[in-house]
């Protein structure tokens, strides 16, 4: 059971991160959104004149931040499950404040995210729960 919860907390988190590296190096690329098919209009209730900064934030918090956190899970290295639940809590709060400034919720992307980052919190607190070696109790 633990394996086959690494493995999709491993595909979650190559999934974001694949995806995060290519929106944020396209909204980088090409700032003005055109690069992506994304219009300027979404812009308009944010403190972003272009996509500059998103596309950093993206590529950052999402993209590297993912991949380390993959890294750290294959490695089996003692934060990596908690890095798994604070990579879920990145996702979300992304995608909220990104609804909010935005004020579209595009439900064929929103929502399949929304899943992988309640998805990511659920496999790395299960994960975490059962690394933990809790000593013996001595009764004596």
């Amino acid at each position: 059971m633990t394996k086959t919860l690494r493995i999709t907390a491993l595909i979650l988190l190559f999934f974001t991160s694949i995806t995060a590296i290519w929106g944020g190096t396209g909204l980088i690329y090409d700032p003005s959104g055109e690069f992506m098919q994304m219009s300027k209009e979404f812009l308009q209730h944010s403190p972003f004149p272009n996509y500059l900064i998103p596309g950093i934030l993206l590529l950052i918090f999402n993209g590297i931040l993912s991949l380390i956190t993959a890294i750290l899970v294959i490695r089996k290295h003692p934060y990596g499950y908690q890095f798994t639940i604070f990579q879920g809590v990145i996702l979300i709060i992304w995608l909220s404040v990104q609804i909010v400034m935005v004020k579209v919720f595009f439900i064929p992307m929103h929502l399949p995210y929304y899943i992988i980052g309640i998805s990511l919190i659920f496999l790395g607190w299960h994960l975490h729960r059962q690394s933990i070696k809790y000593p013996p109790i001595d009764f004596h």
